[in-house]
């Protein structure tokens, strides 16, 4: 029962950190240090709730929404900022998933490598997502807006994820449900432009 509970904790976290890729590690290694729904110690992963890298990605959170907020958004959800934010999360992703699997000594490698699938996961449904919200809104809230709520959304999903595992599998089935919406969508739009041609 623990292993399920640690695989389903690790894909919640894991696609949270393809939402948004630091608060979600962020999360995950305080929860560690509090020894509180996720645990890491006892395996080469335990750095994930020591105070280095907590600083590190909580640095790292604080840098990208000053970056966001000073450039006023959009830094994640185009060009090169995708696939920037897209690495990020799946290191993450992959520590996260693989900490999880090492602290009962279970084969690590199958984390690392859900974590990635997981984060790219989160990328591909939370990108599109997130360009379309802020085509809706006005360029002054979209540039606040966006990056909070995309923030505020992994934080929970890894929360949650954390705290109460089968939370995970929400927050995977969800992110697909988006992506299945958002292809609809544009599928619908490309076939209304053909009809006006």
């Amino acid at each position: 029962m623990h292993l399920l509970f640690d695989i389903f904790s690790g894909i919640g976290i894991a696609a949270a950190a393809g939402i948004r890729p630091f608060l979600p590690g962020l999360v995950a290694g305080l929860l560690g240090l509090a020894d509180f729904g996720v645990h890491f110690n006892h395996s080469s992963f335990a750095f994930v709730g020591k105070a280095p890298f907590l600083i590190v990605v909580a640095l790292a959170a604080v840098v990208l929404i000053a970056l966001e907020a000073s450039r006023r958004g959009a830094l994640l959800d185009e060009g090169r900022g995708v696939w920037l934010s897209g690495l990020f999360g799946a290191a993450v992703g992959a520590i996260v998933f693989g900490g999880l699997l090492a602290h009962q000594h279970d084969a690590v490698w199958p984390g690392l490598v859900g974590g990635v699938l997981c984060a790219g996961a989160g990328v591909l449904a939370a990108r599109p997502f997130l360009r379309r919200l802020r085509g809706r809104l006005d360029a002054e809230a979209a540039a606040l807006g966006v990056p909070l709520i995309a923030e505020g959304a992994a934080l929970l999903a890894a929360l949650l994820s954390a705290v109460a595992p089968p939370a995970g599998i929400v927050v995977l089935l969800g992110l697909a449900g988006i992506w299945f919406t958002g292809r609809g969508r544009e599928a619908q739009k490309y076939a209304g432009l053909r009809i006006l041609r």
